[in-house]
């Protein structure tokens, strides 16, 4: 009888922190959740021989209707960022300054795309995690 018990009560456990574990994340202030953009590829020319950058971007997000925004817009969100790098000169892709000012207009184009479509911003930062010129 007390094995009986016993492992009915193992199994009551084992359900309860398996219900626990299966749960949805709480929604707040804390959430935070990046995108991995497929990599980029880009051709752009200062006066010379065409030059190609290849860049990978994180999109960091701070609610799950963020997350949703930027996946219902991410094609417009991807020609809109290969416009932008095509657009470049080799002077604007030189240093990590400019390196740095490109991922500011990068995140201002992603938020403005998602302000016009959803209303809001959404997006906090954008991050690229690669970064290669040729």
């Amino acid at each position: 009888m007390l094995r009986k018990g016993l492992t009915g009560f193992l199994l009551a456990l084992t359900l309860q922190g398996y219900s626990a574990w299966a749960e949805e994340p709480v929604q707040g202030d804390d959430y935070v959740s990046y995108i991995e953009l497929k990599p980029f590829v880009a051709n752009f020319s200062s006066e010379g021989p065409l030059r190609f950058v290849k860049c990978e971007i994180s999109i960091q997000v701070s609610s799950p209707d963020a997350h949703h925004a930027v996946n219902y817009h991410l094609p417009q969100i991807r020609n809109d960022i290969v416009f932008l790098l095509s657009a470049q000169s080799e002077e604007a892709l030189a240093s990590v300054e400019a390196q740095q000012a490109l991922s500011r207009k990068a995140l201002k184009n992603v938020q403005d795309i998602l302000q016009a479509e959803e209303g809001e911003a959404f997006i906090n930062d954008l991050f690229f995690t690669s970064l290669v010129i040729q």
